[in-house]
């Protein structure tokens, strides 16, 4: 019985929420979950960085109470030194930023 009461109420609440507030909760809960992202920037057609087990590729927001996004990107992955899609002894995870103006990137989740 209390279930179902509380059931109901997180269903109304989250019913009531903005497109935006229920973006962010999605986006959270896919982070929690973890997705195998890829990010390869290229010089070029050349492919020249490649970045692995990424969770969440994530947009830059101003500060100063600003809601505007900033041009560019940022995220956790492995960085793929020898560019083989695995984790080889000695690549480790690292923070990394792509810019909007920079050279371009792909981002796609990897294949089983």
């Amino acid at each position: 019985m209390y279930r179902l009461i509380l059931l109901s109420l997180v269903a109304l609440l989250l019913s009531a929420c903005t497109q935006e507030t229920q973006n962010r909760f999605g986006h959270a809960l896919q982070n929690w979950t973890g997705t195998n992202g890829v990010l390869e920037v290229y010089a070029g057609d050349k492919l020249v960085r490649r970045f692995i087990g990424i969770d969440k590729l994530t947009t830059a927001q101003a500060t100063s109470g600003s809601s505007q996004a900033r041009p560019y990107r940022y995220g956790y992955g492995i960085f793929d030194a020898n560019l083989n899609m695995k984790k080889d002894p000695g690549e480790k995870k690292v923070y990394f930023e792509i810019s909007d103006y920079s050279t371009p990137y792909v981002f796609f989740e990897a294949p089983d």
